[in-house]
């Protein structure tokens, strides 16, 4: 029998080799959830892959609610592993590509908020763009929309690269502490799971490997103009650290 949740916390292990402060990243956008709607939200995880944002609302909001989506078929069989039994959480297959992705998605009542992290740098600007505005339909008037991501310094370049030089000395000495595996590694070891060896081939269609097709890594002002013009009250950022950031959004 597959071991589910050893999947999601070596997932979550890869990750904070790359983000050693992802927990706070995370702990921010749910302080957020907290204060602007209350502690039973109904939630969106967008591009939710194993389900780690999942994870953690329901861990602090008990009485929460979440639908989760992505395109992932390996991911998505973590998440749905591990919260096999729960009956507060569904998933749901979409590509946030594609224009007609939420269809896919229960959204009659509008949600509370809608959380993502480390994902949406992989779709184009006219893709993120046009999300922006989906999502402005989908979070209920007064909801919430959370973005933690890559939002680079700009005009700065010796500062950029004295914060990129030391982002890159933390990661090495993340990983040389927990012995975490990086990301080509997670996904050998994956494709060596028998229960995701199918899943497996399929995600190799979608993404030609384990790669993506574009890495999209706007500014955070970038991120403020386009969740403003698509159709939130306000926007800022909520948390900082070197070139990534936490973006919220008020509906």
């Amino acid at each position: 029998m597959t071991d589910w949740g050893f999947w999601q916390a070596s997932w979550d292990e890869q990750q904070e080799s790359y983000l050693p402060d992802r927990e706070e990243r995370l702990a921010a956008m749910l302080d957020a959830v907290e204060g602007v709607v209350g502690s039973a939200p109904r939630v969106l995880d967008l591009a939710c892959g194993p389900a780690s944002i999942t994870t953690r609302v329901l861990a602090r909001f008990p009485s929460a609610t979440v639908v989760g989506v992505d395109v992932d078929p390996v991911l998505l069989a973590i998440a749905r592993g591990v919260h096999a039994a729960d009956g507060r959480v569904s998933f749901v297959a979409a590509d946030l590509r594609e224009p007609d992705w939420a269809q896919a998605v229960p959204h009659e009542k509008g949600f509370d908020a809608v959380l993502t992290a480390t994902a949406l740098h992989w779709l184009a600007e006219p893709d993120l763009t046009r999300l922006y505005a989906d999502l402005a339909r989908l979070v209920r008037a007064g909801g919430i929309y959370c973005n933690a991501d890559h939002m680079p310094l700009v005009g700065a370049p010796r500062l950029s690269a004295a914060v990129n030089a030391a982002t890159v000395r933390l990661q090495e000495q993340a990983r040389a502490a927990s012995g975490a595996l990086d990301w080509d590694s997670w996904w050998a070891a994956a494709a060596a799971e028998p229960a995701l060896a199918e899943l497996m081939i399929e995600r190799g269609g979608l993404f030609e490997g384990t790669g993506h097709p574009v890495e999209f890594t706007p500014p955070a002002t970038w991120h403020v103009t386009r969740l403003r013009h698509g159709g939130f009250a306000e926007a800022a950022v909520i948390w900082r650290d070197r070139a990534d950031g936490v973006i919220a959004a008020v509906r």
